[in-house]
């Protein structure tokens, strides 16, 4: 069964706090040459059959209304690995 991966990231202009505390964290154990991190969000989703346009429609209508919060966040990626293809 196909798997389809979706990657969301919070929008570049905006603060990233969970980012922010990760890079302090990297610091504060001496892995401070970092500049900075920004943390985002990964999903798999599991296809039954194969996948096809009216699929990959589904999935970027599903990453955008669903998977992603477009007033803070952006859909970054969709890939699908079986067809070793990525849509972005």
């Amino acid at each position: 069964m196909p798997t389809i991966v979706v990657e969301v990231m919070p929008k570049a202009e905006l603060l990233d706090p969970q980012g922010k505390a990760v890079a302090g964290a990297l610091a504060r154990i001496g892995k401070g040459h970092f500049s900075s991190v920004r943390v985002g969000k990964r999903f798999e989703l599991t296809v039954d059959g194969p996948v096809d346009d009216a699929t990959r429609a589904a999935v970027e209508e599903i990453a955008a209304d669903i998977l992603s919060n477009s007033v803070i966040e952006d859909v970054v990626g969709i890939y699908y690995p079986e067809a070793a293809e990525a849509v972005a």
